[in-house]
């Protein structure tokens, strides 16, 4: 007889690692999928510290963070990258397998489907002791430079094209970033889905639609809501009512629409949005970026920076 576990979890990255670890930690009998259990991930993993769980192992901490687009703007927030091999770790109760099993309740944590909207983008480790992270800087073309201290004396610096249909090509990326930087001998590629619709049934992570249509985030989301995924599992109730709630979806379709229309904005109107967007006080700023269930900040969010923009930026936003 096949073994039957409480949940099962197909794919090891930090999404369904997250909702493995925080389902065994709730006592629930738990399985996960990996094909490649010891691959080490190359990526770098950055997140706002508001977002996260308590105790959520970090690489390095930048309380700093700026942004360009016409001036320059300090974010009133800190930025963190995550500690890669920590994430990684599972508790020993968590099976590890080859292929899928009977379970009450599977996930799939897969990574997203392909969509049409992409962020791509191309960067490279450099020497260096900057404790600051810029988020954003626009100031000189359509595509933005985004640097962050990894710690160890090393930043990360990308060449990256925030959105996009389709995603701009990386060998064009990489192209604009050996002109702005030495590059060294680590190159880290991204491209993702910014559009990409969900899996259908159970999933957890980017399959499940967590990318955040207008930064591309997903991870810190997972890292929330696993422990809350975990506990709704143990108490008999519909875990989907924790992944997609009523105000959750709201958001989402809010966040899609304002992805559309930044598709629509050439170089110069991008820049002038953002301007737009960091002028904005900074729970206004707090609640589009990361409010994922506060539907009226995320409005007020939205109507804020209509009234603000020019009428020549308005018939963008609004298509």
């Amino acid at each position: 007889m096949a073994l039957v576990f409480d949940v099962q979890v197909i794919g090891g990255g930090p999404a369904g690692r997250a909702l493995a670890r925080a389902c065994a930690q709730a006592g629930l009998d738990t399985a996960i999928v990996d094909r490649h259990p010891h691959r080490i991930w190359t990526a770098t993993y950055g997140a706002w510290a508001d977002e996260l769980p308590p105790n959520t192992p970090t690489r390095s901490v930048s309380t700093t963070v700026r942004a360009y687009a016409r001036t320059e703007h300090a974010i009133p927030r800190t930025y963190v990258v995550l500690d890669n091999a920590r994430l990684h770790e599972l508790p020993s109760t968590v099976t590890v397998l080859q292929h899928r099993t009977t379970a009450r309740y599977t996930f799939k944590a897969t990574g997203a489907r392909k969509g049409r909207a992409e962020q791509t983008a191309v960067g490279t480790v450099i020497e260096s002791d900057s404790t600051e992270t810029t988020l954003m800087d626009w100031r000189n073309d359509d595509t933005f430079l985004y640097t962050v201290p990894l710690g160890d004396g090393k930043v990360l610096i990308e060449e990256t094209c925030l959105a996009r249909r389709p995603g701009m090509p990386l060998s064009e990326l990489r192209r604009r970033l050996h002109t702005r930087a030495e590059v060294g001998p680590r190159e880290e590629r991204v491209r993702f889905p910014l559009d990409a619709p969900r899996e259908k049934g159970l999933a957890f992570g980017a399959a499940a639609g967590f990318i955040h249509p207008a930064t591309g985030y997903s991870v810190a989301t997972s890292l929330a809501l696993a422990p809350r995924v975990a506990q709704a599992i143990k108490a008999g109730e519909d875990p989907m009512h924790v992944i997609w709630s009523r105000k959750a979806r709201i958001v989402h379709a809010l966040r899609r629409f304002g992805l559309e229309a930044l598709l629509r904005l050439d170089a110069d109107e991008t820049r002038d949005f953002f301007e737009l967007f960091f002028r904005l006080d900074a729970d206004l700023q707090y609640a589009y970026l990361s409010g994922r269930e506060d539907v009226t900040g995320t409005m007020a969010a939205m109507t804020a920076l209509f009234r603000r923009a020019p009428w020549r930026l308005r018939a963008k936003l609004v298509g």
